[in-house]
């Protein structure tokens, strides 16, 4: 029994945007950083765009509490390298997973997933 092991769900409303128009940045795994404010970078480091296997490094030294807590090192610099799984464009859905990171996240593997509002 691994007893370090959970899961969870969250859900999201986004107001004034069609499921397209958030597919269109969701799809580009290597733009969390212009979502975000707080993380410096969200670079390609092998694989093909948009096509499963596809790894990002995903970097920040600026100040977020969500990332403080856990740190390894004494420095400010916080990263994590995730891999693409599976990216559904049809059905507007994409799965990935953390390969290593400095934030002692040993297992973490999302699936990300678009409904219109007035779906069930």
């Amino acid at each position: 029994m691994d007893e370090d092991k959970w899961e969870g769900k969250a859900s999201v409303e986004v107001e004034r945007l069609t499921v397209e128009q958030v597919w269109r940045c969701l799809e580009d795994f290597c733009n969390l950083h212009k979502w975000f404010p707080h993380l410096d970078s969200c670079n390609q480091v092998e694989g093909e765009a948009g096509h499963p296997g596809l790894v990002r490094c995903v970097a920040s030294t600026k100040p977020s509490s969500r990332f403080n807590e856990g740190s390894t090192s004494n420095n400010s610099s916080r990263w994590t390298k995730g891999k693409l799984l599976m990216i559904n464009p049809i059905d507007k859905f994409l799965s990935y997973e953390v390969l290593d990171n400095s934030i002692r996240v040993k297992f973490y593997v999302a699936t990300v997933k678009l409904f219109p509002v007035d779906a069930d």
